[in-house]
Protein backbone atom coordinates (compact mmCIF):
# COMPACT_ATOMS: atom_id res chain seq x y z
CA UNK A 1 0.00 0.00 0.00
CA UNK A 2 1.04 3.23 -0.77
CA UNK A 3 1.65 5.73 2.24
CA UNK A 4 -0.48 8.45 3.38
CA UNK A 5 -0.45 11.94 3.80
CA UNK A 6 -3.16 14.27 5.48
CA UNK A 7 -3.81 17.73 5.59
CA UNK A 8 -5.27 18.66 9.08
CA UNK A 9 -6.39 21.63 10.90
CA UNK A 10 -9.41 24.01 12.06
CA UNK A 11 -11.94 25.55 9.68
CA UNK A 12 -10.96 27.89 6.57
CA UNK A 13 -6.98 27.83 6.84
CA UNK A 14 -6.71 26.67 3.35
CA UNK A 15 -6.67 22.66 3.14
CA UNK A 16 -8.49 22.24 0.12
CA UNK A 17 -6.58 25.00 -1.74
CA UNK A 18 -3.62 23.36 -0.58
CA UNK A 19 -4.82 20.24 -1.69
CA UNK A 20 -5.75 21.27 -5.33
CA UNK A 21 -2.16 23.18 -5.47
CA UNK A 22 -0.40 19.52 -5.04
CA UNK A 23 -2.35 17.95 -7.07
CA UNK A 24 -2.22 20.46 -9.50
CA UNK A 25 -6.27 20.03 -10.53
CA UNK A 26 -9.65 20.50 -8.81
CA UNK A 27 -9.80 18.13 -6.13
CA UNK A 28 -11.90 19.72 -3.52
CA UNK A 29 -14.46 22.58 -3.49
CA UNK A 30 -13.05 25.73 -2.19
CA UNK A 31 -15.08 27.67 -0.27
CA UNK A 32 -15.32 30.73 1.96
CA UNK A 33 -18.21 28.95 3.68
CA UNK A 34 -16.70 27.14 7.37
CA UNK A 35 -17.52 23.35 6.82
CA UNK A 36 -17.43 22.64 2.70
CA UNK A 37 -15.10 19.52 3.04
CA UNK A 38 -16.75 16.38 4.94
CA UNK A 39 -15.52 13.37 3.41
CA UNK A 40 -11.94 12.35 3.63
CA UNK A 41 -10.73 14.03 -0.16
CA UNK A 42 -8.38 11.85 -1.13
CA UNK A 43 -5.89 12.06 -4.92
CA UNK A 44 -2.60 10.23 -5.58
CA UNK A 45 0.11 12.40 -6.00
CA UNK A 46 3.75 10.91 -7.12
CA UNK A 47 6.50 13.48 -6.35
CA UNK A 48 9.53 12.47 -7.72
CA UNK A 49 9.29 8.29 -8.04
CA UNK A 50 8.17 8.93 -4.51
CA UNK A 51 3.89 7.99 -4.75
CA UNK A 52 1.45 8.83 -2.13
CA UNK A 53 -2.12 9.22 -1.46
CA UNK A 54 -2.83 13.03 -0.19
CA UNK A 55 -5.91 13.49 1.75
CA UNK A 56 -7.79 17.03 2.76
CA UNK A 57 -10.33 16.39 5.41
CA UNK A 58 -12.72 18.90 7.58
CA UNK A 59 -11.83 21.11 9.77
CA UNK A 60 -11.02 20.47 13.24
CA UNK A 61 -13.67 21.90 15.61
CA UNK A 62 -16.25 22.54 12.92
CA UNK A 63 -20.13 22.64 14.30
CA UNK A 64 -21.83 21.19 10.97
CA UNK A 65 -25.56 23.27 10.44
CA UNK A 66 -26.79 19.90 9.50
CA UNK A 67 -26.10 18.21 12.53
CA UNK A 68 -22.83 16.06 10.74
CA UNK A 69 -20.20 17.35 13.22
CA UNK A 70 -19.93 13.83 15.07
CA UNK A 71 -19.53 12.16 11.17
CA UNK A 72 -16.67 14.65 9.80
CA UNK A 73 -14.81 14.23 12.99
CA UNK A 74 -14.84 10.65 12.77
CA UNK A 75 -13.62 11.05 9.06
CA UNK A 76 -10.39 13.42 10.44
CA UNK A 77 -9.88 10.19 13.03
CA UNK A 78 -10.10 7.88 10.63
CA UNK A 79 -7.48 9.72 8.17
CA UNK A 80 -5.17 10.15 11.03
CA UNK A 81 -5.16 6.76 12.03
CA UNK A 82 -4.07 5.71 8.28
CA UNK A 83 -1.64 8.41 7.68
CA UNK A 84 2.20 8.37 7.81
CA UNK A 85 2.44 11.88 7.56
CA UNK A 86 0.83 14.95 8.65
CA UNK A 87 0.27 18.59 7.68
CA UNK A 88 -1.25 20.68 10.27
CA UNK A 89 -2.39 23.52 8.40
CA UNK A 90 -2.27 27.25 10.34
CA UNK A 91 -3.36 30.50 9.28
CA UNK A 92 -0.50 32.83 9.43
CA UNK A 93 -2.65 35.71 8.59
CA UNK A 94 -4.82 35.18 11.60
CA UNK A 95 -2.22 34.10 13.71
CA UNK A 96 -2.23 31.92 16.47
CA UNK A 97 -6.00 30.25 17.53
CA UNK A 98 -7.09 28.28 20.73
CA UNK A 99 -7.87 25.27 18.82
CA UNK A 100 -4.59 25.64 16.83
CA UNK A 101 -3.03 25.10 20.24
CA UNK A 102 -5.69 22.12 21.10
CA UNK A 103 -4.79 20.28 17.64
CA UNK A 104 -1.60 20.87 18.30
CA UNK A 105 -1.73 19.28 22.01
CA UNK A 106 -3.45 15.98 20.25
CA UNK A 107 -0.60 15.52 17.38
CA UNK A 108 2.05 15.44 19.80
CA UNK A 109 1.06 12.53 21.50
CA UNK A 110 0.98 11.13 18.07
CA UNK A 111 3.91 8.28 17.07
CA UNK A 112 3.36 10.21 13.96
CA UNK A 113 6.06 13.65 12.11
CA UNK A 114 3.83 16.22 11.60
CA UNK A 115 4.78 19.57 9.50
CA UNK A 116 3.38 22.71 10.10
CA UNK A 117 2.88 24.78 6.98
CA UNK A 118 1.79 28.24 7.61
CA UNK A 119 -0.59 28.96 5.25
CA UNK A 120 -1.21 32.63 3.82
CA UNK A 121 1.90 33.81 4.47
CA UNK A 122 2.41 35.57 0.91
CA UNK A 123 3.14 39.27 2.67
CA UNK A 124 5.38 40.13 5.32
CA UNK A 125 2.60 40.37 7.86
CA UNK A 126 1.85 36.71 6.88
CA UNK A 127 5.50 35.74 7.22
CA UNK A 128 5.84 37.49 10.79
CA UNK A 129 2.79 35.97 11.36
CA UNK A 130 4.47 32.37 10.45
CA UNK A 131 7.07 32.69 13.32
CA UNK A 132 4.19 32.69 16.20
CA UNK A 133 3.64 28.78 15.40
CA UNK A 134 7.33 27.92 16.85
CA UNK A 135 5.32 27.75 20.26
CA UNK A 136 3.24 24.80 19.25
CA UNK A 137 6.87 22.04 19.58
CA UNK A 138 6.31 20.93 16.26
CA UNK A 139 9.05 22.02 14.71
CA UNK A 140 9.70 25.17 12.21
CA UNK A 141 6.73 26.09 10.28
CA UNK A 142 7.01 26.29 6.91
CA UNK A 143 5.74 29.50 5.29
CA UNK A 144 3.56 29.04 2.53
CA UNK A 145 0.66 30.25 0.48
CA UNK A 146 -1.30 27.77 -1.18
CA UNK A 147 -3.41 30.57 -3.44
CA UNK A 148 -0.40 31.74 -4.67
CA UNK A 149 1.39 28.67 -5.02
CA UNK A 150 4.87 29.71 -2.54
CA UNK A 151 7.09 27.84 -0.43
CA UNK A 152 5.48 24.78 -1.99
CA UNK A 153 8.99 23.52 -3.10
CA UNK A 154 10.25 23.44 0.67
CA UNK A 155 7.06 21.22 1.34
CA UNK A 156 7.57 19.02 -1.29
CA UNK A 157 11.13 18.71 0.11
CA UNK A 158 9.98 18.19 3.58
CA UNK A 159 7.11 15.31 2.56
CA UNK A 160 9.44 13.27 0.48
CA UNK A 161 12.73 13.84 3.30
CA UNK A 162 9.67 11.93 5.44
CA UNK A 163 8.64 9.17 3.21
CA UNK A 164 10.10 6.47 1.51
CA UNK A 165 10.61 6.56 -2.19
CA UNK A 166 8.20 3.83 -3.48
CA UNK A 167 6.79 3.32 -6.62
CA UNK A 168 4.56 5.13 -9.37
CA UNK A 169 0.78 5.03 -9.09
CA UNK A 170 -0.48 1.46 -10.83
CA UNK A 171 -3.39 2.80 -13.20
CA UNK A 172 -6.74 1.63 -12.01
CA UNK A 173 -7.92 -1.25 -14.25
CA UNK A 174 -11.75 0.65 -14.52
CA UNK A 175 -12.43 3.97 -13.55
CA UNK A 176 -16.54 4.16 -12.06
CA UNK A 177 -18.58 7.08 -11.08
CA UNK A 178 -21.60 6.33 -9.00
CA UNK A 179 -24.18 8.73 -10.21
CA UNK A 180 -27.57 9.77 -8.92
CA UNK A 181 -30.00 12.11 -7.78
CA UNK A 182 -29.96 12.91 -3.66
CA UNK A 183 -30.22 10.27 -1.11
CA UNK A 184 -30.23 8.07 -3.93
CA UNK A 185 -28.12 5.54 -1.46
CA UNK A 186 -24.94 6.51 -3.25
CA UNK A 187 -22.47 6.75 0.12
CA UNK A 188 -24.16 3.63 1.12
CA UNK A 189 -23.25 1.78 -1.87
CA UNK A 190 -19.45 3.13 -1.62
CA UNK A 191 -19.11 2.07 1.70
CA UNK A 192 -20.88 -1.20 1.18
CA UNK A 193 -18.55 -2.02 -1.27
CA UNK A 194 -15.45 -1.19 0.86
CA UNK A 195 -16.94 -3.15 3.99
CA UNK A 196 -16.25 0.19 5.88
CA UNK A 197 -17.77 3.90 6.54
CA UNK A 198 -15.40 5.22 3.89
CA UNK A 199 -17.93 8.57 3.17
CA UNK A 200 -19.93 9.97 5.18
CA UNK A 201 -23.98 8.45 4.97
CA UNK A 202 -27.07 10.50 6.46
CA UNK A 203 -30.56 10.63 5.40
CA UNK A 204 -29.89 14.61 5.20
CA UNK A 205 -29.98 16.06 1.94
CA UNK A 206 -26.95 16.95 -0.09
CA UNK A 207 -24.62 15.34 2.71
CA UNK A 208 -21.85 14.62 0.07
CA UNK A 209 -20.47 17.65 -1.36
CA UNK A 210 -17.08 16.61 -3.34
CA UNK A 211 -16.19 13.55 -5.71
CA UNK A 212 -14.68 11.08 -3.32
CA UNK A 213 -12.18 8.77 -5.27
CA UNK A 214 -11.40 5.97 -3.60
CA UNK A 215 -9.73 2.62 -4.57
CA UNK A 216 -11.30 -0.32 -4.53
CA UNK A 217 -9.30 -3.77 -4.45
CA UNK A 218 -11.61 -7.17 -6.16
CA UNK A 219 -10.20 -10.30 -7.26
CA UNK A 220 -6.58 -8.66 -7.90
CA UNK A 221 -8.16 -5.75 -9.55
CA UNK A 222 -7.60 -2.38 -8.56
CA UNK A 223 -10.78 0.19 -9.38
CA UNK A 224 -11.55 3.85 -8.65
CA UNK A 225 -15.16 4.55 -7.51
CA UNK A 226 -15.76 8.01 -7.60
CA UNK A 227 -18.47 9.06 -4.88
CA UNK A 228 -20.55 12.44 -5.83
CA UNK A 229 -22.61 14.56 -4.44
CA UNK A 230 -26.44 13.53 -6.05
CA UNK A 231 -27.96 15.57 -8.93
CA UNK A 232 -30.68 17.97 -8.47
CA UNK A 233 -32.71 20.40 -10.20
CA UNK A 234 -31.14 23.43 -11.61
CA UNK A 235 -33.53 25.72 -10.25
CA UNK A 236 -33.21 24.13 -6.54
CA UNK A 237 -29.11 24.85 -6.85
CA UNK A 238 -28.59 27.28 -3.75
CA UNK A 239 -25.31 29.18 -3.64
CA UNK A 240 -21.53 28.15 -5.12
CA UNK A 241 -21.57 24.62 -2.92
CA UNK A 242 -24.58 22.93 -4.50
CA UNK A 243 -22.94 24.49 -7.60
CA UNK A 244 -19.60 23.67 -7.76
CA UNK A 245 -20.60 20.04 -6.48
CA UNK A 246 -22.95 19.45 -9.50
CA UNK A 247 -19.69 20.27 -11.58
CA UNK A 248 -18.07 17.69 -9.71
CA UNK A 249 -20.42 15.10 -10.51
CA UNK A 250 -20.44 16.18 -14.34
CA UNK A 251 -16.21 16.31 -14.05
CA UNK A 252 -16.68 12.73 -12.78
CA UNK A 253 -19.34 11.21 -15.78
CA UNK A 254 -16.43 12.95 -18.06
CA UNK A 255 -13.44 10.88 -16.55
CA UNK A 256 -15.11 7.53 -16.07
CA UNK A 257 -14.91 4.87 -17.84
CA UNK A 258 -18.38 3.27 -17.07
CA UNK A 259 -21.38 5.25 -14.87
CA UNK A 260 -23.14 3.02 -12.36
CA UNK A 261 -26.53 5.21 -12.21
CA UNK A 262 -28.33 4.68 -8.96
CA UNK A 263 -32.16 5.25 -9.21
CA UNK A 264 -34.16 4.96 -5.78
CA UNK A 265 -36.71 2.05 -6.49
CA UNK A 266 -39.31 4.02 -4.56
CA UNK A 267 -38.80 7.54 -5.77
CA UNK A 268 -38.83 6.30 -9.69
CA UNK A 269 -37.41 8.03 -12.62
CA UNK A 270 -38.24 11.99 -12.42
CA UNK A 271 -36.42 14.89 -14.56
CA UNK A 272 -33.32 14.84 -12.42
CA UNK A 273 -33.14 10.93 -13.85
CA UNK A 274 -33.62 11.97 -17.34
CA UNK A 275 -31.17 14.92 -17.26
CA UNK A 276 -28.44 12.29 -15.52
CA UNK A 277 -28.92 9.94 -18.22
CA UNK A 278 -28.48 13.11 -20.76
CA UNK A 279 -25.36 13.74 -19.00
CA UNK A 280 -24.17 10.41 -19.53
CA UNK A 281 -25.79 9.64 -23.00
CA UNK A 282 -24.03 13.15 -24.24
CA UNK A 283 -20.48 11.34 -23.09
CA UNK A 284 -20.96 8.00 -24.44
CA UNK A 285 -20.48 6.52 -21.18
CA UNK A 286 -21.04 2.79 -20.66
CA UNK A 287 -23.78 2.78 -17.73
CA UNK A 288 -25.13 0.18 -15.60
CA UNK A 289 -28.88 1.31 -14.53
CA UNK A 290 -28.83 0.42 -10.42
CA UNK A 291 -31.93 -0.11 -8.76
CA UNK A 292 -31.50 0.87 -5.12
CA UNK A 293 -33.52 0.29 -2.22
CA UNK A 294 -35.37 -2.72 -3.88
CA UNK A 295 -36.25 -4.16 -0.84
CA UNK A 296 -38.62 -1.56 -0.50
CA UNK A 297 -40.21 -1.62 -4.04
CA UNK A 298 -40.45 -5.62 -4.68
CA UNK A 299 -43.91 -6.30 -2.48
CA UNK A 300 -45.24 -3.62 -5.30
CA UNK A 301 -43.39 -4.88 -8.69
CA UNK A 302 -41.34 -7.29 -10.18
CA UNK A 303 -37.76 -7.22 -11.93
CA UNK A 304 -38.95 -7.62 -15.55
CA UNK A 305 -41.66 -5.06 -14.97
CA UNK A 306 -39.70 -1.70 -13.42
CA UNK A 307 -37.13 -2.93 -16.16
CA UNK A 308 -39.85 -2.22 -18.80
CA UNK A 309 -40.72 1.00 -16.89
CA UNK A 310 -37.17 2.07 -17.10
CA UNK A 311 -37.26 1.37 -20.49
CA UNK A 312 -40.18 4.02 -21.39
CA UNK A 313 -39.27 6.86 -18.97
CA UNK A 314 -35.37 6.74 -20.05
CA UNK A 315 -35.62 6.22 -23.48
CA UNK A 316 -31.70 7.22 -23.90
CA UNK A 317 -30.70 4.38 -22.25
CA UNK A 318 -31.90 1.29 -23.66
CA UNK A 319 -28.94 -0.65 -24.01
CA UNK A 320 -27.79 -0.67 -20.53
CA UNK A 321 -28.26 -3.45 -18.26
CA UNK A 322 -29.85 -3.06 -14.93
CA UNK A 323 -29.20 -4.38 -11.63
CA UNK A 324 -31.30 -4.57 -8.14
CA UNK A 325 -29.36 -3.76 -5.43
CA UNK A 326 -30.15 -3.23 -1.45
CA UNK A 327 -27.43 -1.12 -1.11
CA UNK A 328 -27.75 -0.89 3.19
CA UNK A 329 -28.07 -4.57 3.61
CA UNK A 330 -24.94 -4.89 0.83
CA UNK A 331 -27.43 -6.95 -1.34
CA UNK A 332 -26.10 -7.73 -4.62
CA UNK A 333 -24.03 -4.77 -4.61
CA UNK A 334 -20.85 -6.62 -5.89
CA UNK A 335 -22.92 -7.83 -8.95
CA UNK A 336 -22.85 -4.25 -10.28
CA UNK A 337 -19.01 -4.38 -10.28
CA UNK A 338 -18.91 -7.50 -12.43
CA UNK A 339 -21.56 -6.04 -15.42
CA UNK A 340 -18.88 -2.63 -15.22
CA UNK A 341 -16.22 -4.88 -15.79
CA UNK A 342 -18.05 -6.65 -18.80
CA UNK A 343 -18.86 -3.36 -19.89
CA UNK A 344 -15.45 -1.77 -20.49
CA UNK A 345 -14.75 -4.89 -22.08
CA UNK A 346 -17.28 -4.29 -24.62
CA UNK A 347 -16.30 -0.72 -24.57
CA UNK A 348 -12.85 -1.37 -25.47
CA UNK A 349 -13.58 -4.09 -28.11
CA UNK A 350 -11.91 -3.85 -31.60
CA UNK A 351 -13.83 -4.92 -34.88
CA UNK A 352 -12.36 -5.08 -38.41
CA UNK A 353 -12.99 -2.82 -41.35
CA UNK A 354 -14.32 -5.57 -43.19
CA UNK A 355 -16.64 -7.00 -40.23
CA UNK A 356 -17.77 -3.46 -39.27
CA UNK A 357 -18.85 -2.47 -43.33
CA UNK A 358 -20.49 -5.71 -43.54
CA UNK A 359 -22.43 -4.60 -40.46
CA UNK A 360 -23.27 -1.05 -41.75
CA UNK A 361 -24.33 -2.86 -45.15
CA UNK A 362 -26.87 -4.54 -43.29
CA UNK A 363 -28.02 -1.73 -40.75
CA UNK A 364 -28.38 0.58 -44.43
CA UNK A 365 -30.42 -1.85 -46.00
CA UNK A 366 -33.23 -1.85 -43.22
CA UNK A 367 -33.39 1.69 -42.73
CA UNK A 368 -35.39 4.15 -44.52
CA UNK A 369 -34.18 7.44 -43.70
CA UNK A 370 -35.82 10.88 -44.04
CA UNK A 371 -34.55 13.06 -46.59
CA UNK A 372 -33.39 15.96 -45.19
CA UNK A 373 -32.61 18.94 -48.50
CA UNK A 374 -32.53 17.02 -51.48
CA UNK A 375 -29.42 14.49 -50.84
CA UNK A 376 -30.46 11.00 -49.46
CA UNK A 377 -27.89 10.40 -46.80
CA UNK A 378 -25.60 7.45 -47.92
CA UNK A 379 -22.52 5.89 -46.01
CA UNK A 380 -19.73 5.06 -48.13
CA UNK A 381 -17.79 2.94 -45.34
CA UNK A 382 -16.52 3.02 -41.89
CA UNK A 383 -13.85 2.71 -39.78
CA UNK A 384 -13.40 2.01 -35.89
CA UNK A 385 -11.19 4.98 -34.51
CA UNK A 386 -10.59 4.10 -30.70
CA UNK A 387 -12.16 2.75 -28.05
CA UNK A 388 -13.76 3.71 -24.79
CA UNK A 389 -15.99 4.41 -26.30
CA UNK A 390 -16.39 2.47 -29.48
CA UNK A 391 -15.95 5.10 -32.06
CA UNK A 392 -16.30 5.31 -35.68
CA UNK A 393 -15.67 7.61 -38.36
CA UNK A 394 -18.11 7.14 -41.18
CA UNK A 395 -17.61 8.80 -44.62
CA UNK A 396 -20.69 9.73 -46.11
CA UNK A 397 -21.90 11.68 -49.04
CA UNK A 398 -23.01 14.61 -47.27
CA UNK A 399 -23.20 14.93 -43.22
CA UNK A 400 -25.72 17.40 -43.43
CA UNK A 401 -28.16 14.68 -44.74
CA UNK A 402 -27.96 12.43 -41.57
CA UNK A 403 -30.59 13.50 -39.02
CA UNK A 404 -30.07 12.06 -35.16
CA UNK A 405 -32.58 9.68 -35.75
CA UNK A 406 -31.33 8.02 -38.47
CA UNK A 407 -27.67 8.03 -36.65
CA UNK A 408 -29.62 6.40 -33.58
CA UNK A 409 -31.24 3.97 -35.75
CA UNK A 410 -27.67 3.25 -37.40
CA UNK A 411 -26.25 2.63 -34.30
CA UNK A 412 -28.62 0.57 -32.83
CA UNK A 413 -28.53 -1.62 -35.39
CA UNK A 414 -24.84 -1.74 -35.62
CA UNK A 415 -24.94 -3.10 -31.48
CA UNK A 416 -27.23 -5.77 -32.80
CA UNK A 417 -23.89 -7.13 -35.01
CA UNK A 418 -21.54 -5.95 -33.27
CA UNK A 419 -19.70 -6.61 -30.29
CA UNK A 420 -20.70 -3.44 -28.49
CA UNK A 421 -24.75 -4.94 -27.52
CA UNK A 422 -24.90 -2.88 -24.11
CA UNK A 423 -22.61 0.39 -24.35
CA UNK A 424 -22.91 3.21 -26.33
CA UNK A 425 -21.06 3.65 -30.09
CA UNK A 426 -19.78 7.49 -30.96
CA UNK A 427 -20.51 7.93 -34.57
CA UNK A 428 -18.54 10.86 -36.27
CA UNK A 429 -19.75 11.28 -39.68
CA UNK A 430 -16.92 12.77 -42.49
CA UNK A 431 -17.44 14.13 -46.15
CA UNK A 432 -15.61 12.17 -49.21
CA UNK A 433 -15.07 14.65 -51.29
CA UNK A 434 -15.49 13.73 -55.55
CA UNK A 435 -12.21 12.60 -55.85
CA UNK A 436 -12.24 10.03 -52.99
CA UNK A 437 -10.82 12.38 -49.95
CA UNK A 438 -11.77 13.31 -47.13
Amino acid sequence: MKPVVAIVGRPNVGKSTLLNRLARRRVSIVHPEPGVTRDRVAVEIDFDGTAFELIDTGGVGIVDRQDLHPSIHAQIDAAIATAQLLIFLVDARAGMQPVDREIADRLRRLELPVLVAANKSESAEGRLGAAEFHSLGLGDPLPISAEHGEGLDALRAAVLKNLAAGTAWKPPALRIAIVGRRNAGKSTFVNALLREERVIVSDTPGTTRDAVDVRLSKDGAEFLLIDTAGMQKRAKIAGDVDFYAQVRAIEAIERCDVALFLIDAAAGVSQIEKRIATEIVDRSRACVIIVNKWDLAVERTTTAEYEKYLGKTLAGLPFAPVVFISAKDSRNVFDAIGVAQSLAKQAQSRVGTGELNRALEDAQSGQRPRIRGKREPKILYGTQVSVLPPTIVLKVNDPAAFSKQYLRAIENRLREHLPFSEVPIRILLRKRDSHGHE
